[in-house]
């Protein structure tokens, strides 16, 4: 009975982790899109 909820809480806390590190990537990707768009707006031409 241990074994399983040791099984359902790894799988839970993993669940998570990947939404939190899906999460970073998209702010990550939004920065990014700022920055290049500031740098594109940035050209003297």
């Amino acid at each position: 009975m241990k074994k399983m909820a040791l099984i359902a809480l790894t799988a839970v806390t993993l669940l998570a982790a990947c939404n939190t590190v899906s999460g970073v990537g998209k702010d990550v990707k939004a920065a990014g899109s700022a920055v290049s768009s500031g740098a594109e707006s940035a050209k003297p031409y």
